[in-house]
């Protein structure tokens, strides 16, 4: 199958290259408009809380907005930090989000890491894994029983579960969910558990962040994002030693061009239209993936790149894969 594709945006607003909040938020919104516009496939948003740079906390709430300006294209939160939040508050947001946007949402749910998040919404860090399971399970059921006003407009709304590895595989076949990752290593481990739960592998759907974005020219493109994906990596070494007591050592420009220090997030690649299609069918030509989207913006890049991206996978991309 061919995924559906799409882009993934964090809002980040750097000091280095701060713009107006209300009028970044804004530029987004056109952003999104004219993609949808453009036939683009789905528009994904993500969650963190107390980042300096702006990263976007509030994951429905932005997609209710982006819902009112969009038509066509599915919406998906990747993810919300489920035990930050009463799964019936998560429940009642998503099927609003599903009404404004007459039945486009996927739900995604995630366990989160960082310390004082979890301690400035009271929520356990230690317990983080067992209580998005219960998130999981909770708002699924409350979509089926209708006991939430107003219902979503999808029967069933596709709920993914934003694990990785192979424990998160069974997790989510144990659950009946969506995986939120392409890794076909998972694939395996997560058709079992599916049907070691009484779940039809027909349900199976995976999907997630890819590691590459579009550029005409990838050495240029490189240059010109190097800063922004320093920055992007070092905000998220920051992010994961908050709590901790420890001091995180920061990334040279030189160290990120080199391709070292970027832990478990997998390098970033700039790749041509041409080598994005070859990368997108092996992504997909051993598991069910449903969903891929590509980084909007790295570490607020500059806008003039990132709409160029967001045309060459729309205008490009997509129709080089349908051939």
């Amino acid at each position: 199958m061919t995924p559906t594709l799409g882009l993934y945006f964090d809002f980040r607003n750097p000091d280095p290259w701060r713009r107006d909040p209300a009028k970044y938020y804004g530029w987004h919104l056109d952003l999104m408009e004219e993609a949808d516009r453009k036939g683009i496939g789905s528009l994904w948003v993500t969650e963190h809380h107390f980042v300096e740079d702006g990263y976007l906390p509030q994951p429905l709430a932005a997609l209710a907005a982006i819902a009112a300006r969009t038509k066509q294209c599915r919406l998906g939160t990747g993810v919300v930090v489920a035990p930050l939040m009463h799964p019936m508050a998560i429940a009642e947001q998503a099927a609003l989000v599903d009404v404004i946007s007459d039945g486009r949402l996927e739900l995604g749910l995630g366990a989160g890491y960082v310390a004082p998040e979890f301690e400035a919404f009271g929520a356990d860090l230690s317990a983080r894994y067992v209580d998005t399971d219960h998130a999981l399970a909770e708002v699924g059921r409350i979509f089926a029983e209708g006991a939430c006003t107003p219902g979503p407009v999808q029967n069933p709304l596709p709920i993914w579960a934003g694990y990785l590895g192979p424990v998160g595989a069974r997790r989510a076949g144990r659950l009946g969910v969506g995986l939120m990752t392409w890794n076909a290593d998972s694939w395996p481990i997560y058709r079992d558990a599916l049907a070691e739960a009484g779940h039809s592998a027909e349900t199976a759907r995976m999907g997630g962040v890819v590691d590459f974005v579009l550029a005409e020219d990838p050495e240029r493109m490189f240059e010109q994002i190097l800063p922004h994906r320093t920055h992007q990596l070092n905000s998220y070494r920051q992010n994961a030693a908050k709590g901790s007591g420890r001091t995180p050592r920061m990334l040279t420009e030189d160290e990120v061009r080199e391709g070292r220090g970027s832990g478990v997030i997998a390098p970033l690649q700039i790749l041509t239209v041409a080598q994005a299609a070859e990368r997108i069918r092996s992504i997909s030509a051993d598991a069910p993936v449903e969903h891929l989207y590509l980084w909007a913006s790295i570490g607020g890049m500059p806008e003039a790149l990132v709409e160029r991206q967001m045309e060459l996978l729309v205008d490009e991309l997509v129709p080089a894969l349908d051939r």
